[in-house]
């Protein structure tokens, strides 16, 4: 059974240090974690009275409306150039 390396990477987020575990770079995590941080603070320029939970859901609820966004633009893409193939 072959196993896929975990890496091990310290990332900042909002003034807190994380240890995340996955089967990403190193890069890779810390840029997700680079734009998780920057989502977070740019929500908190616009509501300061936001507590770190609140800030927190804040974010994740508008990078999953970001990715449903891509994906329904995506996915509209995918079929334009299906339909110009079948041409």
């Amino acid at each position: 059974m072959s196993q896929t390396k975990k890496t091990r990477t310290t990332v900042d987020i909002y003034g807190r240090t994380y240890t995340i575990i996955g089967n990403e770079s190193v890069h890779h995590t810390r840029l997700v974690a680079s734009i998780v941080d920057d989502k977070m603070h740019e929500i908190y320029q616009v509501n300061k009275s936001l507590d770190t939970t609140r800030l927190a859901v804040l974010t994740a609820v508008n990078t999953v409306n970001d990715y449903l966004k891509l994906k329904d633009d995506y996915e509209q893409l995918r079929k334009k150039m299906e339909e110009k193939e079948d041409l």
